[in-house]
């Protein structure tokens, strides 16, 4: 490949321009798409699960994994290293949608999987009432992400039909 036509960022890094549709699918050149997310925005946690959130709530998980990837990125830079794997396994658990809401069954039910199993260990202790683990850091509910993966997960196995990707956005937090 000609590496003087590749599409480049401002720092010179290769980077598509080519615009992308609600999943994160490139399309033509010109073609009208969804505004892609800004790579390496600073946010507080707090911040980045009300993105995110908002995205997954309006169906573009793609892009909220584009800011839990941000977060994931960031945490030993923010002082948190011991939180890196729960924002990875969050940033995995939006791909595992975008992938199912795509039609690819398998890649979702594996990135959903590996993302539930990357969160569990960041539950703590009892919720209120003793119904069960509480939430993570920063009230992510960790039990509820991770259930609500291993189900989807499931489920991809055995129909394999695309998710809306709307009606199965879960829950990040409790806030």
């Amino acid at each position: 490949m000609d590496e003087a036509r590749r599409d480049r960022d401002t720092e010179g890094r290769a980077r598509s321009a080519r615009p992308r549709d609600g999943l994160g699918r490139p399309l033509p050149y010109g073609a009208p798409g969804v505004e892609r997310q800004p790579e390496g925005v600073e946010r507080t946690p707090g911040g980045s699960l009300r993105e995110a959130q908002r995205l997954l709530d309006a169906g573009l998980p793609f892009h909220a994994h584009e800011v839990l990837e941000d977060a994931w990125k960031a945490c030993a830079e923010a002082g948190r290293p011991e939180e890196r794997e729960l924002w990875r396994g969050l940033a995995q658990l939006a791909v595992g949608l975008t992938h199912a809401a795509r039609g690819n069954a398998l890649g979702g039910a594996r990135l959903l999987l590996r993302g539930a199993d990357r969160i569990t260990p960041h539950g703590t202790g009892p919720g209120p009432h003793g119904t069960g683990p509480g939430p993570g850091p920063h009230g992510i509910e960790v039990s509820a992400l991770a259930a609500w993966a291993r189900a989807l997960a499931d489920r991809l196995g055995r129909d394999g039909t695309p998710v809306d990707p709307v009606a199965e956005a879960p829950r990040l937090s409790e806030r």
